[in-house]
């Protein structure tokens, strides 16, 4: 076995992948493939620079310690959506691919099989395999879903390079069977509650204003025993209810009588009245008598 050297873990999965048959499975890695060479070329790390291990729906590569880890993030956040949405707006509904990714830094050694040995190798696949990272990947429009290691995080992502913002990096710790395992999740993190927004109520309809529409404030509701401003007269005199000379604290006697969007020409209005009358023109003779009296008129 070769000593460990330092390295930059890289893992990419495809999601569902043993529930396609086998010629969408080779579609699917074909795809994986050109995907990651694309994304590690655009980071500036040729084939040279690294080493890669298929693990049939995934794929591992051990990147050289002296690539810029800021470029393969940088790739990995705006190249792979972008190539992502390229593949799968020309391809099939059961050939659509979705990828989950892990960065992780640690020392990995190289064995008489050419395999990979070292517990940072180890915790990196804990956190490809995990329920939060696949949960994440169900609610990311862009099909991928990225999470990057403790390590990685403090070393790099929480310096907040350029292409690289730490605020959009979110603390989770995943269950495993070595332990908690504490990462960094891009993006919200799954069931995790908002704070510093408004409530959200989902249909129910609490949080809305008594008598609202949900997109307006109810109208506003004067204390018991005084009267809305809208009421009261103008100081002029003009508008609102009439009051007896000077009171400016009643109605005064006599007709009441609400009209919404009606017209009126001509007529005689008389006696105490009550009621409303909404919508309409209305024209010759309109007669109001006492409750219970007639109204006379023909409607446009």
């Amino acid at each position: 076995m070769t000593d460990p050297v330092s390295r930059t873990i890289l893992l990419l999965d495809i999601e569902r992948f043993s529930d396609r048959d086998d010629v969408e499975q080779a579609y699917l890695r074909r795809m994986l493939y050109d995907i990651t060479d694309r994304t590690l070329e655009g980071a500036g790390i040729d084939e040279t620079r690294r080493l890669r291990a298929d693990r049939g729906d995934s794929v591992m590569a051990l990147i050289d310690a002296n690539a810029p880890v800021t470029a393969l993030l940088r790739a990995l956040l705006t190249d792979v959506p972008a190539h992502l949405r390229t593949v799968n707006r020309m391809a099939s509904r059961s050939a659509q691919i979705r990828l989950r990714g892990v960065v992780a830094t640690g020392y990995v050694a190289v064995d008489e099989h050419d395999g990979w040995v070292g517990s940072d190798l180890n915790h990196a696949c804990r956190l490809l395999d995990a329920r939060l990272l696949r949960e994440a990947l169900r609610e990311r429009a862009d099909d991928f879903a990225l999470c990057v290691s403790d390590a990685l995080y403090t070393g790099v992502v929480r310096h907040d390079h350029v292409g690289v913002p730490a605020a959009d990096f979110h603390p989770v710790t995943v269950e495993s069977k070595n332990g908690p395992l504490k990462a960094w999740l891009h993006g919200p993190v799954p069931g995790a509650t908002v704070t510093d927004g408004p409530e959200d109520h989902g249909d129910t309809g609490a949080g809305e204003a008594p008598g609202g529409s949900g997109g307006r404030p109810a109208p506003r509701v004067p204390p018991h025993g005084t009267r809305a401003p809208e009421d009261r007269p103008a100081p002029d005199g003009s508008g609102g209810a009439p009051a007896p000379g000077g009171s400016g604290a009643a109605p005064a006697p006599g007709p009441v009588v609400t009209i919404q969007g009606g017209t009126f020409s001509g007529g005689v209005i008389g006696g105490p009245q009550y009621g409303g009358i909404s919508g309409g023109h209305f024209s010759g003779d309109v007669v109001l008598g006492e409750r219970g009296g007639r109204e006379r008129g023909e409607r446009a």
